[in-house]
């Protein structure tokens, strides 16, 4: 296993795993449109953000996040890191990546000098809440999201 930078041409395969988490999604059948590029393309040359693949070894995908470090001047200005976008493809789950990965990206956001880690979760994601107690997330605030 590897975790590493995505590349373009991970980006079918990350967009099947965000396209379903309940199904294994064939990465050949994604069709990649100019709006994903574009998207990928922005959040690969901002370096405030880090897009994370998990690499079985040979180049197969099987998991991804994004990190994003946030600057601020709240918590006397110190940096924080929000994670999105995690997913461990729907047969890979239950083994412990998903534990790894995350586990790899707070290390990430530690030594890159931040003192927060923050996430984001839809209330329907009930399995995926448990998942984040166990790794000791606090639910401390309610989030709210206004569609544009």
């Amino acid at each position: 296993m590897d975790f590493r930078p995505a590349t373009r041409t991970d980006l079918p395969a990350i967009l099947a795993l965000l396209k379903d988490e309940e199904k294994v999604i064939d990465p050949a059948t994604i069709e990649v449109d100019e709006a994903y590029a574009r998207a990928f393309e922005a959040v690969d040359s901002d370096p405030r953000n880090e897009l994370v693949v998990l690499d079985e070894g040979d180049g197969t995908v099987i998991g991804c996040l994004q990190l994003t470090y946030i600057p601020g001047l709240g918590r006397r200005g110190e940096e924080r890191a929000l994670i999105e976008a995690v997913r461990i493809r729907a047969d890979r789950r239950g083994g412990g990546l998903g534990r790894e990965l995350l586990r790899w990206a707070i290390e990430r956001a530690r030594a890159r000098g931040c003192t927060l880690v923050q996430l984001t979760s839809n209330k329907r994601r009930t399995e995926a809440h448990r998942f984040y107690d166990s790794l000791g997330f606090a639910r401390s605030h309610d989030g709210f999201k206004l569609a544009l």
